[in-house]
């Protein structure tokens, strides 16, 4: 596996791990403010800094944003997480945090068993 989808997997697990252990959240000092499940988790180039000083085009997450969606002011949003397409832009409506982070996690467990095949299918060789 080259090494770019091998950090790829390896902050994809992380994200996944914070997510399922309740790690990702509003602060109480900023419940006043806006927030994002991908946006709010350490892994994010961006994470606790308003002025988004990095670009997200560095992200690994990039990767997985449709490429008319990548010039957005948040790329991340526009992941398709369902089989339907749903993205965190599109659930916004009708999604709550927690329904949003259960959708995100699915997504994630969901690369993370694509991972296990691939990596079952290749030792066999």
């Amino acid at each position: 596996m080259a090494q770019d989808a091998k950090n790829l997997l390896e902050i994809l697990k992380l994200q996944l791990a914070f997510l399922e252990n309740g790690c990702c959240g509003r602060s109480f000092r900023t419940l006043w403010k806006a927030t994002s499940i991908f946006q709010d988790l350490p892994t994010c180039l961006n994470c606790s800094d308003p002025k988004q000083a990095h670009s997200c085009n560095k992200c690994v997450l990039i990767a997985f944003v449709p490429p008319a969606r990548r010039a957005e002011t948040v790329p991340c949003h526009h992941i398709p997480l369902t089989r339907l397409g749903d993205s965190m832009e599109s659930i916004a409506g009708w999604a709550g945090r927690e329904q949003s982070e259960d959708i995100v996690k699915n997504w994630l467990r969901e690369i993370k068993k694509l991972e296990e095949e691939h990596a079952a299918e290749t030792s066999w060789r």
